[in-house]
């Protein structure tokens, strides 16, 4: 199956988890996502040193475990390259599953979700494959399909250190019953070669991710129909959409992106919604601190307008609220 951008109703798709009210990556987090009704959970997918699968947003794992109190690995500090970047820290390719499983997840952004901090230290990393047994179990607990929407993170770079993430990522998916064109699941990537390496062996949905500042020549009219050739859809930053206005922070009118995209077969998946301030632009802010709750249902509805068919959350049950009010008709004003 290539789906085309038309759905019953645009996916819903927990960011790495319900990520702002649980440490990202977790399966308490993935749990509380599924628990809210998202109706995809995405799992960024790495691996360890003893070629084992797991979840965590980048291979430098500082900012999200408690590593850096673990005298144990201090030894393993060190410095690498990084798809082009000089990054600093402690690296998941440098530990086995059983000693990252001794490490305990934190929360990622500790100034603008300070209520998050209570759960750090509670869970540990979670495997590709505890991850999809959840999802399985908690799709048979409520009777309702729940999708996995996994990336794989610096393909390349694991590629070259010999930890490549595709066939096991394929295996896994498999095994659990995901091999099927019709199983609820996408695969996205922001590296080409890595989706046509994807294209060539599965027949399972892929996703060609591009940041706003990244390889944008991929989503002009042009780029996406090359992209058709190897993806099912793009999973694009939200100004690539609604452009900010420079200096204001408002924003604009949509870009042709999600026509383009469609002309050509493609579903439009959007990154990423959040609650807080910090993230809106500036007419959807409310209160003082970048922590406070601004208007994000009435950002996700101009979303919605513009005629996406997927939205990336770190609070699902928001964008779930504004997916139905936005179907009901019912349209929430921001006070400008």
């Amino acid at each position: 199956m290539r789906p085309a951008q038309s759905m019953v109703q645009p996916l819903v798709i927990a960011h790495r988890g319900a990520s702002g009210y649980r440490p990202e990556h977790t399966l308490a987090s993935y749990r509380l996502a599924i628990a809210l009704g998202a109706d995809y959970v995405e799992p960024d997918l790495v691996s360890t040193k003893d070629g084992v699968l797991v979840a965590r947003h980048e291979a430098e794992i500082s900012r999200t475990t408690n590593v850096g109190r673990r005298g144990e690995f201090a030894d393993r500090l060190t410095t690498k390259e990084i798809d082009g970047r000089q990054v600093s820290g402690w690296f998941v390719e440098d530990f086995t599953l059983a000693e990252l499983k001794t490490l305990r997840a934190v929360e990622r952004l500790p100034e603008i979700r300070p209520q998050n901090t209570r759960f750090d230290g509670r869970y540990d990393i979670p495997t590709f494959e505890e991850i999809l047994g959840l999802v399985t179990a908690e799709s048979e607990r409520l009777g309702r399909e729940i999708g996995v929407y996994p990336e794989t993170k610096h393909p390349s770079y694991f590629d070259a250190i010999g930890l490549a993430l595709e066939e096991p990522l394929l295996d896994t998916l498999a095994v659990h019953g995901y091999g099927d064109p019709e199983a609820p699941v996408f695969i996205q990537s922001f590296e080409p070669e890595n989706l046509q390496w994807l294209r060539s062996r599965t027949g399972l949905p892929l996703v060609q991710l591009v940041e706003a500042t990244g390889r944008v020549d991929l989503v002009t009219s042009t780029g996406l129909r090359r992209v058709a050739r190897w993806a099912d859809a793009v999973g694009v930053a939200k100004d690539l959409v609604l452009p900010r206005h420079p200096g204001l922070g408002t924003i604009g009118d949509p870009s042709s992106l999600v026509a383009d995209a469609h002309a050509v077969g493609l579903q439009v998946h959007v990154w990423t919604m959040r609650d807080e301030n910090a993230f809106l632009p500036t007419g959807y802010r409310r209160g003082e601190s970048p922590s406070d709750p601004g208007d994000s249902i009435e950002e996700t509805q101009a979303f919605l307008d513009a005629g996406v068919d997927g939205l990336f959350t770190d609070q699902p049950d928001t964008t779930l609220e504004a997916r139905r009010l936005h179907a009901s008709g019912i349209r929430i004003q921001a006070a400008m």
